[in-house]
Order: structure tokens, then C-alpha cells, then sequence
């Protein structure tokens, strides 16, 4: 796997999560040249999609500019990644229709009516109280009902915030990177449930959506005794994440062996100093100075 080519397709988007699943596992078996050969059956196993989405993917990004193809004789095809020349094509939007308000569209019986016929006896100077909220244009007033009295019945649902649904797809994102790479080592799906769950949002939360699915990648390979007696555990991942981004970042692993011998070459060196401040102290007297 090179870390190269999966940072930078990590943070590519305006694709589907089919096509962004196919895209990470070709990337996941790249070398840093962008260059892989796994089959279309291995590439299914892996994303859990059926051979024919693979193969419509894998046309897809080819026409975006960020995947070539190269057929070998009697072998799997030659894959190369090129994250820089990523150019999804653009949606045609269509052209903006006439826009009528529901009482155009289907007017009331109230104003389809004749006007009320006069009476000697009616109050030609009657005064009308307005109401003092006036309200949306969108509910419209059921036979019998003004609109004032529906706009107070009924609820209108609003639509979900983007931001929201961005955050839905960068979890996913977060989620199939760390699953992949758990599968990869350990051979079977990691455990998810609400508490998991939580916990990539979180992990969201605190290193961002373009970072944290390569540090829950990277997380996965780190040979550490705690972290292999836990599994690699999301929410080991969690309980330090920015120490591991730092690690993922500098791509420098640090166990507590490594910390040991750290924290006593420190302690040597510490040691060094003070015999040092102790030869200058003495001065001549001292036969090593």
C-alpha cells in the first residue's frame, strides 16, 4: 500500500460511495507509482459489491482522468492512479421552470365564486381586521378553511442541512478506510454498532474529514503490544487521536518500546550533563579536565 496515493484520493469527492469504495481499494493495492493488478472478483470481495458495479466504476473513474487501464495477455489488467488529473464531468442543471404558487395552480372555490349579491341591509363600510401575521405563501387553504387557519394547522417538514449529509459521507468514509485495513490484517469485519458509531463521529469531530480516514488506516498497522492485544479497537483509535495523526503525519511509528528507549537514552544523556557540571566545578583539580 502506498501511503502517497491513499492520502491523496482520500480527499477527492462528487463521486458515489461505489465508485469511492473501488477507488480506495485499487488505491489501498497501489505502489507509489499508482500502480496495481488486482482482479475484478478480488476488487467485489473486498468493497462487498457485485463484479458488474466494480466493472461500471472502474469505467467511470477511467473517464474522470484518474484511472488508466492496460490488458496483459492472460493476466489481471494493469491499473495506474493519477489523483492529480481527477476531473469528474460536470451535470448539465437544467433551466429554471416558471415557478406558480399553489393558489395559481389550483385557486381556491372562494375566488372562483361570484361576488355575494347586495343587500339594503348589509354594512357597505364594514371594516375588515387584517391579520397581523401573514402567512406562507405555500399552504394552501382547504375547502371551507382560510388560509390564516391552515397556516396555524399545518406543519411543514424542512429539508436536511447539507452539512449534515457531508457529515454522513465523510463517517462512511472514515468507517471504510479503517475496515478495510482491518480486514486486510485481520481477516475478518470489524465489530459496528451505535457505540462505534458515535465514536467515528467523534474521530470526525477531531481530526476532520480530509485526515482522519488516513490516520484510521494507518492506526490499523501500528504494532503496538496494547493495541494488538485489543484488536486495533476503534475506540483505542479515539482515545488518542491526534498523538496517532501525528505519528500518521510524520509516519513514525511509537510503541512503548520505542518510548523506552527514548526516555532512557534522556536519561543517559541527563546523567552526561551533570558529570560534566561537576568536572567544570572542580576545575584543575579535576585530572579530566
Amino acid at each position: 500500500m502506498s501511503t502517497m496515493i491513499m492520502s491523496a484520493c482520500w480527499p477527492l469527492q462528487d463521486m458515489s460511495a461505489t465508485q469511492k469504495a473501488v477507488l480506495i481499494s485499487l488505491a489501498d493495492n497501489a505502489n507509489d507509482e499508482g500502480v496495481c493488478w488486482p482482479s475484478v472478483p478480488k476488487i467485489a470481495m473486498r468493497t462487498c459489491l457485485s463484479e458488474r458495479a466494480v466493472q461500471g466504476s472502474i469505467r467511470w473513474l477511467c473517464s474522470t482522468g484518474i484511472l488508466s487501464t492496460a490488458e496483459r495477455l492472460g493476466r489481471s489488467t494493469l491499473y495506474t492512479l493519477t489523483p492529480a488529473a481527477y476531473a469528474p464531468p460536470q451535470q448539465p442543471r437544467p433551466a429554471d421552470a416558471v415557478k406558480y404558487t399553489p393558489q395559481e395552480l389550483h385557486p381556491s372555490p372562494a375566488q372562483a365564486a361570484p361576488p355575494p349579491r347586495s343587500s339594503c341591509t348589509q354594512n357597505r363600510n364594514r371594516t375588515y381586521k387584517e391579520p397581523s401575521a401573514e402567512p406562507p405563501a405555500f399552504l394552501p387553504a382547504r375547502f371551507g378553511q382560510s388560509i390564516g387557519e391552515a397556516g396555524e394547522k399545518v406543519s411543514v417538514k424542512t429539508q436536511k442541512e447539507p452539512d449534515d449529509e457531508d457529515r454522513k459521507q465523510a463517517c462512511r468514509n472514515i468507517w471504510l478506510a479503517y475496515s478495510t485495513a482491518y480486514f486486510d490484517r485481520y481477516q475478518t469485519e470489524p465489530v459496528r454498532n451505535q457505540k462505534v458509531n458515535a465514536q467515528v463521529n467523534d474521530l470526525l469531530k477531531r481530526l476532520g474529514k480530509v485526515e482522519a480516514p488516513g490516520v484510521a488506516a494507518y492506526f490499523v498497522g501500528i504494532n503496538d503490544s496494547y493495541l494488538i492485544r485489543e484488536c486495533h479497537a476503534f475506540g483505542a483509535l479515539l482515545a488518542k487521536a491526534e498523538a496517532f495523526r501525528t505519528q500518521w503525519a510524520t509516519n513514525a511509528q511509537v510503541n512503548s518500546v520505542t518510548a523506552r528507549q527514548i526516555e532512557n537514552t534522556q536519561a543517559n544523556l541527563n546523567t552526561a550533563e551533570q558529570a560534566k557540571a561537576m568536572i567544570r566545578k572542580e576545575g584543575s583539580k579535576n585530572a579530566f579536565l
